[in-house]
Parts: C-alpha cells; structure tokens; sequence
C-alpha cells in the first residue's frame, strides 16, 4: 500500500491564504497590541514602578516584559487559531476544504503553523518596542525562541479546538476572555509568585499558566518561580494533550461534518 505523498502545494496555499488575511487586518493583527504594550508600560511603570524598583534583582519595567509578552502572545494565538479554522465553518467552504486532496495533518500544519508565525512576530515587535522603554538583556536566547514557538505553536493549536467547538463568534471569545486572560493577570505576569503570601502561593500555583511565564521569564534573566524543566515539561504537555483532542476530532468528524 503506497504512502500519500505530503501535499506541499495544498499547505502552503492554505497558509498564504491566511497570512494575506493578517496582512489586511495589520490593524488589529499587529498594531493594536502594540499600543496596548505600551500603555501597560506606561500606567505600570507609573503606578508600580515608581514603587517598586526591583524584583528578584531585575528593574521592575525589565520583569514585567516576558509577561507582557506572553499576555497578549497566548489571546492573539488563540484568535488566530481559532478565528482561521471557524470562519470557513460559519461560511460554509468546510466542506470544500474536507474534500480537496490534503490530509487533516496538512490541514492543522497550515492553520496552526499561520497562526503561530503572526503569533511570534507579534513577540519579537512587542519584545522591540518593550526594549524601547526598558534595558532587555536575553541570558538565554536560544530557550527564549524555544519557549516563544512552543508557547505560540501550543495555543495556536489550542485555538483550532476552540474554532471547532465554537458555534457562533460569541462562543470564540469565551475561553480567551474568561478564562484565559484572567490566569494569565493571576500566573505571575505583573510580580513574582515569591511575593505572595503561603496560602495565595499555594493557590497560584494551580494556575498552569503560572508554569509558562516562569520559564519564559527564566529564559531571560536566568531566575524562576518554579523549576525550567517543570515549565518546558508543562508546555510540551498541554501541546501534546491538544495534538490528542485534534486527532480524535478527526477521527470522529466532531462539528467539521454536521
């Protein structure tokens, strides 16, 4: 029995499709975040900054980036990942899309990996224009590109379930909105989980975001709230519990064929 042969062409159609989509949106794709990072280094580096110099040895403007980053890094790939896989639903070309001669491996490498290149280009301009109001030095370059893909990759995929699961465009926003945001604000973007009392740092760490910004922030400035290995090994985890639940999707048709 021959192997199908891996449909370049198919991929890379459907992923220049959906970074030309970016392209006439830069508005919203890439701008707005960016004035948001700024205003959040304006309003917290007034309000906190001024009093509070350091933490754990870094200026608080410096402490805060990899969280900036990560903040708008996990609603942005989730946008992307979900907004791309849920309007060809809500139009109807699904179907055109589910018979034309790519695999669902295909289908996910061309979604997830649009949304994931939006996603770390929008990191690396925050990154910049975060260097454009703080000192930034990387300790660990090549684990702060690993985590920003992985991270990137990880809930852009995250995002594809939500386009799969969501019925309508109000149902997209939940996740994101209520659930994602909020553990974000609560795992450790603006302080270090260090600075909590016993019993609220018990609580902070089930939030499993907390996890991701601790090592990402470790790639830069070399200190955690939790162990590096902990931090990679639960990233690769949601990544890879994703990877399950986007297999069975297709393995059952789940809200692609009804």
């Amino acid at each position: 029995m021959s192997v199908p042969a891996f449909n370049a062409y198919g991929v890379w159609a459907i992923y220049s499709f959906e970074m030309a989509r970016a392209l006439r949106t830069i508005w919203q794709s890439l701008v707005t975040p960016v004035i948001t990072t700024s205003l959040y280094f304006i309003v917290f580096g007034a309000a906190i900054g001024s009093r509070m110099s350091q933490v754990g040895g870094v200026s608080y403007g410096a402490f805060i980036v990899p969280g900036l980053i990560l903040l708008s890094l996990f609603t942005q790939s989730i946008f992307n990942g979900s907004f791309g896989i849920y309007l060809p639903r809500f139009v109807g070309t699904i179907y055109e899309l589910l018979s034309a001669p790519v695999s669902p491996l295909e289908i996910v490498l061309a979604y997830v990996g649009a949304a994931a290149t939006k996603s770390i280009v929008l990191g690396l301009v925050i990154l910049g224009t975060a260097s454009l109001f703080v000192s930034i030095h990387v300790v660990h370059p090549f684990w702060m590109i690993a985590f920003l893909v992985l991270t990137s990759v990880t809930f852009s995929l995250f995002g594809f379930i939500l386009g799969i699961w969501s019925k309508n465009f109000e149902q997209l926003q939940i996740i994101p909105m209520l659930v994602v945001t909020p553990l974000t604000f609560l795992g450790g973007a603006f302080y270090s989980i260090d600075m909590l009392p016993p019993t609220w740092r018990a609580v902070a760490y089930a939030d499993p975001v907390v996890y991701l910004i601790s090592g990402f922030r470790w790639s830069f400035y070399g200190t955690a709230d939790v162990r590096v290995a902990i931090s990679l090994g639960a990233t690769l985890a949601f990544f890879f519990a994703c990877l399950v639940i986007v297999s069975w999707i297709f393995r059952t048709g789940y809200r692609l064929k009804s």
